[in-house]
């Protein structure tokens, strides 16, 4: 068992931000044509409407939570919070997020696995990926009670520490998680084979939304050309993509 955990929580972290950094570089270096969501707005848009806003409010607000919360040390903010304080404002903020983006990862298995369109046209990789955030979504949830258990601030503590180890590179990271529960390790190997499987899934067009600010101001694609005002008696110019 401790060679296990420390293969878990020692090891295979670094071999998960491996693959994550440099898998995400290969494919957008060889394989840009599949940089995209790929997305399947045009069956069962209002669906995929609710389910992709819920899903990714939530998961938008835990990823920068649990960065923030996880990397962030302790001397920092323990002069305005004290850590048991810090817990309950987590258990309580991420409780929701996690209940919405639950909902909404919820609304889009439902939608891939029972509407047949939908099922024939998606990959394998886009039914294990919200298989598996399904699971994370419920493991993180069931995190939450367990966490009331040690409103002390210790637990939240010591997943810090590692946290902090594991991206600083010390010894001693696996020690600290000792007293974690099966359900948080769980979480965390989840969490953590996520990032492993993030870049053969369409995961990786959250790079595209990181990487530059003007993305979120895009302008609309323009998909079909405007037509043009042509004087009474002359042919008007064929629109692109009109049929024959």
């Amino acid at each position: 068992m401790n060679t296990l955990n420390h293969f878990l929580f020692g090891i295979y972290p670094y071999i998960c931000l491996v693959v994550f950094l440099l898998g995400s570089l290969i494919r957008f270096d060889r394989d840009q044509y599949t940089w995209k969501s790929d997305s399947s707005q045009m069956l069962k848009a209002g669906q995929l409407r609710w389910g992709s806003n819920l899903f990714h409010i939530g998961v938008l607000f835990l990823f920068f939570g649990h960065f923030a919360g996880l990397l962030t040390p302790h001397f920092v903010y323990e002069r305005f919070v004290s850590a048991g304080d810090k817990q309950l404002m987590a258990m309580i903020s991420g409780g929701i997020a996690g209940l919405i983006g639950f909902a909404g990862v919820s609304i889009l298995l439902h939608r891939r696995l029972a509407e047949p369109r939908i099922r024939i046209n998606s990959k394998t990789s886009d039914i294990v990926l919200l298989i598996l955030l399904w699971l994370q979504f419920a493991l993180g949830l069931a995190t939450v009670p367990l966490s009331a258990q040690h409103l002390d601030g210790s637990l939240m503590m010591r997943l810090a520490a590692w946290a902090q180890y594991i991206v600083t590179f010390q010894p001693g990271a696996v020690d600290l998680l000792a007293e974690a529960g099966w359900i948080f390790k769980m979480h965390m190997f989840l969490g953590m084979s996520i990032f492993l499987i993030f870049p053969f899934t369409r995961l990786v067009h959250v790079w595209s939304g990181f990487g530059t600010v003007t993305y979120l101001m895009r302008p609309y694609q323009v998909v079909r050309a405007r037509r043009l005002n042509v004087p009474a008696g002359q042919n008007q110019p064929r629109q692109p993509g009109a049929g024959v």
